[in-house]
């Protein structure tokens, strides 16, 4: 073993030793992604800027995308260079540059770097070269070799793998669908379960121990209408599992004789777009934060059917590897106010911490693309969902997400329950304060610790409508002077 990897191996230990909280929801992980930020910013310093601040705000997970078309060599050729090997990491022509660097950086800084193992690929390894379309039809068998390399290539500092990224739209697979005479039928999902079948053994053989994760589903689509109409997660996950929208068996067309997908985990995305965080989706086969019950019964349901297998049983652990709310401004189109974000981000992670099923919830993105140009559909194409600006202008979401404060009351109810987290996790005093309506001064509530992840929670039973808020100290030190004590938003709860 080398030195790098025994850094890197030395790195994961200590974050794998963190204190373990009694309940699953109460150990909930936080992540954040960023590729632009990470892999594609080409100044070392800056990017290790941007990773050592995740690691101040108490980030656990950083998602890094590996894709294969950017790391195998002649991606653009209808055939592979002679004597390429795609198993073998070391075979002349792979580039992992980029990849290493993020990992090096991430495991360095005491995080837990979570590779997607995803397309498009090289044009050599579609099944139809000559359509000269990255993103059509890739080979499975390939795909698993490619999946083999990275696995031999980062097993040493990675334990939690993706296979895939957003396989349900044609941004990155295509077709969606098999279309004829008007009519058509899914073809993706059938894709992507070859694609996991390949990926999910070839990274195994390699890291035993790992956590393979599929899925990571955009969580909106639209009617299959035509070749490229991007498919609804949930009719995905039926298709990929072949069932049929009652949760039973479908043997017919590309499910016959079908063989389940295996993984360890289920990865999603449940953006809400502009709808506040426990807001349904209107249309029923997709699924964002506030609709975690409609995705369970779906994934569930097909695992009932055979359509989808767990080694060890159990139901499916869900991983959000990619969740936020883009702003306005920058984006009249798709963006929420700043005041929004900061509130919804906040809310959202509640809904996600009361889910035991929910491991890991990841903040897309660090920082807003920059905008196009051309027309306002073009300008606004990009993500704005960052903490920061373009310009590295903060957000006010930057400050909240690191204290996440939430008061959940149901209408017309006296019982108001107070929850929320002081990153980086670890145990800490927080002191609940509060402030009747109209008055000036805030006095004591509790003051109480928090878990080995830095959550904690009250229920308070409320007479008269009063605002909440929580304060901690960094190091726990209460004599510090009173400058170093930070204070998460004011919330109210409703009094009859």
């Amino acid at each position: 073993m080398t030195s790098l990897q025994r850094l890197l191996t030395a790195a994961l230990a200590v974050a794998l030793l963190l204190p373990a909280a009694a309940h699953a929801s109460s150990s909930m992980e936080t992540g954040i992604a960023d590729d632009a930020a990470l892999l594609n910013e080409p100044n070392d310093a800056r990017a290790a800027a941007a990773v050592a601040a995740w690691a101040a705000l108490g980030i656990d997970d950083v998602r890094i995308f590996v894709q294969w078309q950017a790391i195998a060599p002649a991606n653009s050729e209808v055939k592979a260079p002679d004597g390429f090997d795609s198993a073998n990491p070391d075979s002349p022509g792979y580039n992992w540059s980029r990849v290493d660097r993020a990992v090096n950086l991430v495991s360095a800084a005491g995080m837990r770097p979570m590779l997607v193992v995803t397309g498009p690929g090289p044009l050599w390894a579609s099944q139809v070269p000559a359509r000269h379309n990255l993103r059509y039809k890739p080979r499975p068998d390939l795909f698993g070799q490619f999946a083999r390399a990275a696995a031999l290539r980062y097993a040493q500092a990675v334990d939690r793998w993706v296979i895939w990224n957003e396989a349900n739209l044609p941004l990155w697979l295509q077709p969606q669908n098999t279309c004829t005479g008007g009519h058509c039928t899914p073809y993706s999902p059938h894709l992507y379960r070859q694609l996991t079948r390949a990926a999910y053994p070839a990274i195994k053989a390699v890291d035993p121990t790992s956590t393979v994760l599929f899925g990571a589903l955009a969580p909106r689509g639209e009617n299959a209408t035509k070749q490229n109409a991007r498919t609804m997660p949930l009719a995905f996950i039926r298709s990929m599992g072949c069932v049929k929208v009652t949760l039973k068996r479908d043997r017919s067309g590309p499910c016959k004789g079908f063989k389940p997908l295996t993984g360890d985990g289920f990865a999603y995305h449940p953006h809400a777009t502009t709808r506040a965080p426990d807001d349904p989706q209107p249309r029923l086969d997709e699924a964002a934060i506030g609709d975690l019950p409609r995705l369970e019964r779906t994934l569930d349901g097909t695992q009932r059917a055979g359509g989808l297998k767990k080694p060890g049983g159990g139901k499916f652990s869900l991983y959000f590897t990619e969740w936020g709310y883009q702003t306005a401004p920058p984006d009249p189109i798709q963006g929420v106010s700043f005041a929004k974000q900061s509130r919804y981000l906040q809310q959202g992670t509640y809904i996600a911490y009361k889910d035991p099923r929910v491991k890991l919830l990841t903040q897309y993105e660090w920082r807003d693309e920059p905008l196009g140009r051309g027309t306002k559909a073009t300008k606004y194409s990009g993500w704005q969902s960052g903490l920061r600006r373009a310009n590295d202008n903060a957000k006010p979401s930057l400050k909240s997400f690191a204290n996440p404060f939430f008061i959940s009351q149901r209408p017309g109810s006296r019982t108001a329950r107070l929850w929320g987290q002081v990153r980086p996790g670890d145990s800490h005093r927080v002191t609940v304060q509060r402030r009747k309506r109209g008055a000036t001064r805030w006095t004591r509530v509790r003051t109480l610790s928090t878990n080995g992840t830095g959550y904690w929670k009250l229920t308070q039973t409320v007479n008269s409508t009063t605002d909440y808020r929580f304060q901690w100290q960094p190091t726990d030190e209460y004599d510090a002077p009173v400058g170093k004590v930070k204070t998460s938003d004011v919330l109210r709860a409703k009094g009859r």
